[in-house]
């Protein structure tokens, strides 16, 4: 009951705080990301339909400024939020206390790191303590060699010395510490940082890890960006935005990345190529492994075995799907190795859209140009949820992590299909994100494993299915706006309980165990 009183108090706070902002018009187009604080059981008064239409709406008049190179991330696995957004954060507090004067520097005696919400109740299963102290010690998450973190996994005594300032401290496992599960912090996941000496703290820093590998920190204001050349909130505004101006979905993808992060168009082909080449090896790995994965549960590893198995099937259809499913499983296997994924949304998901890639490749011949223009699509699709739900599964339950991972894998495969017309694209994208409505995170032993691989196979099969239901259906009889479902799918998020929010103290978490 206290617990309650607690959780009541604070997201009241968060919903007067986000009001306040927004009526002040300084949310910004970061109000998405402030959007998911509202996600643990609030008040009657908050949780009522009309209120959580206010909330949507408010975050609609506010255009998109999200890069398409912040949706989809380099980094390893096997969660975003748990890994590749801890390891940012550890950077930022390195380059922060690098920058301070030596005389300061000169006191330091230690770093100390706290974990709470779902980083402190999963966060070793995830392997968080690992990323962060990969951070610390200088690792980047796009370039964090897998077998970097795989020694520090399989030696977590040993003790490293990290050069401050003009002098060494030394650092270890040990210094990151798994705090409460509830607080009074913005955000679930929070992580705090300090840099300590024998008479206090020298520096401390509060950063939030906020879904798909972002982090926010305390203090923490909207980058200054350039206006999109085509502003939207919605999807309603989006295809208006594409009928007014004759222009294809792909190209105002473009055209809005362009003007919002100052780059090229070369330069985003070229870094959409490399997001494409590391979805692609990320199934082509998984594909080779085999053993069990890490930690407790022993789950062997069995995508390359569904693959070899799926070219005795005789029957075509059989054939296909079996093999889509150890697409997405191989996916997710390498994200569960701790290896290098991409984010599509996030890790927890990131079979899904990779192994739609892959076999719109290998399969479906698709050209090189066809895939940059599907992924453009998805991201559109990724954008929106983000923007006006949540990606976190920490905040919206696995809804938010492989039902828009399958609503952006259906957009995709919508998109390359000649002439791709936008109907078709929002209904597979909106079919797709339906059929997931309601999804419970609840990872068995806080490991990315149980559920979630499978799920990376059933959700890029649903987004296959979605998509041809899309293509064959007759024009208006789909009656379910994607607006429509992602409005629902806040609402479900915020209505969820905790327990079926990446904190494995509900579904398959617990009964598992208990089996």
């Amino acid at each position: 009951m206290e617990s309650d009183k607690r959780e009541r108090g604070l997201n009241r706070r968060h919903f007067l705080q986000f009001t306040a902002l927004t009526g002040a018009g300084l949310a910004g187009a970061g109000s998405l990301l402030r959007l998911p604080t509202l996600y643990a059981q609030t008040p009657p008064a908050v949780t009522a339909a009309g209120k959580c239409e206010q909330l949507i709406a408010a975050s609609e008049k506010i255009p998109i400024t999200t890069s398409i190179f912040e949706l989809f991330k380099i980094g390893p696995g096997p969660s975003s939020s748990h890994t590749i957004a801890p390891m940012r954060a550890a950077n930022d507090f390195m380059a922060a206390v690098n920058s301070m004067d030596d005389q300061t520097l000169a006191a330091a005696q230690a770093i100390e790191v706290r974990l709470f919400g779902s980083l402190s109740a999963t966060g070793k299963g995830h392997g968080t303590d690992w990323a962060i102290l990969a951070g610390i010690l200088g690792q980047k998450p796009e370039t964090c060699a897998p077998e970097f973190l795989d020694s520090l996994k399989k030696n977590p005594d040993t003790v490293y010395r990290l050069h401050v300032g003009r002098k060494d401290i030394s650092i270890s496992d040990r210094q990151i510490i798994f705090d409460k599960l509830e607080h009074s912090y913005p955000f679930s996941n929070t992580i705090i940082m300090r840099l300590l000496s024998d008479k206090g703290i020298l520096l401390e820093k509060e950063y939030y890890s906020i879904g798909g590998g972002f982090i926010q920190w305390k203090g923490w204001t909207e980058p200054k960006r350039g206006t999109p050349a085509y502003p939207y909130g919605n999807m309603t505004q989006l295809k208006e935005l594409l009928d007014k101006n004759n222009i294809s979905l792909h190209r105002l993808i473009l055209e809005n990345e362009k003007a919002i992060m100052g780059t090229g168009e070369g330069e985003i082909y070229s870094r959409l190529d490399l997001i494409l080449k590391a979805m692609e090896a990320s199934v082509q790995e998984g594909l080779k492994g085999e053993g069990v994965l890490p930690g407790p549960i022993g789950l062997y590893r069995k995508a390359g075995d569904l693959n070899r198995k799926a070219k005795k099937i005789k029957q075509t259809e059989a054939r296909f799907m079996v093999r889509l499913s150890a697409y997405a499983i191989a996916g997710a296997e390498e994200n569960a190795m701790g290896h290098r994924i991409v984010t599509g949304p996030t890790a927890g998901s990131a079979g899904v859209l990779p192994g739609i890639v892959y076999m719109m490749k290998y399969q479906q011949r698709c050209s090189q140009q066809t895939l940059r223009e599907g992924l453009l699509a998805a991201t559109a699709i990724g954008f929106l949820a983000k923007h006006n739900a949540s990606i976190a599964g920490a905040e919206a339950g696995c809804q938010g992590e492989i039902g828009v991972a399958a609503s952006m894998a259906a957009a995709m495969l919508a998109y390359g299909q000649p002439g791709h017309p936008i109907r078709v694209v929002e209904d597979a994208a909106a079919i797709a994100m339906e059929h997931h409505l309601g999804m419970t995170c609840d990872p068995v032993g806080g490991y990315v494993q149980i559920p979630c691989i499978e799920r990376c196979a059933m959700g890029a099969v649903k987004a296959y299915n979605a998509f041809l239901i899309a293509t064959v259906e007759t024009p208006g009889y789909n009656k379910v706006s994607y607006d429509v479902v992602i409005r629902t799918m806040a609402a479900t998020g915020r209505d969820m309980s905790s327990k079926y929010r990446e904190t494995s103290q509900g579904g398959l978490a617990v009964y598992m165990v208990n089996c």
